[in-house]
């Protein structure tokens, strides 16, 4: 069977949970908790990354996590109804204006990050300022 024609209901009767994943997009800075098996132990080893690329195909759909790990870039593309992934955590979203951002495999160091995209209420939302006891003015 081919991954083009799987559906979300032939992967549920496999018998493969389906992961509820958080809105994201490209551009996205993501924390994946992945289950690693070693032998016969199952382990859960957090790979943290940015998404350059994600293709929506229906039940095949997949997205590429980009990350530099000793100054060298791993990337790793993962599906989005894998029984790997045990949970996602966004970050931070990224300002982007592509929908595939392999430009960043060019980039090192500061030239390589992304700008965040802020949301109306964060620019809203400014830090409550303390506010000193007024004093009272004594009268002689």
């Amino acid at each position: 069977m081919k991954a083009q024609k799987l559906t979300r209901e032939t992967i549920r009767h496999i018998g493969e949970k389906e992961v509820k994943l958080p809105p994201f997009a490209v551009g996205d800075t993501v924390a994946l908790s992945l289950k690693v098996k070693e032998g016969d132990k199952e382990r859960i080893q957090v790979f943290e990354g940015d998404i350059i690329a994600r293709h929506k195909k229906g039940a095949s759909s997949s997205f590429l996590v980009r990350k530099i790990s000793n100054g060298v870039a791993v990337e790793r593309i993962l599906p989005e109804n894998s029984p790997t992934i045990h949970e996602m955590k966004v970050i931070r979203h990224g300002v982007t204006r592509r929908a595939k951002l392999y430009y960043l495999r060019d980039r090192e160091g500061k030239a390589s990050r992304l700008k965040e995209r802020r949301t109306q209420q964060e620019m809203t939302r400014v830090a409550p300022q303390e506010v000193a006891p007024a004093t009272e003015m004594v009268q002689k």
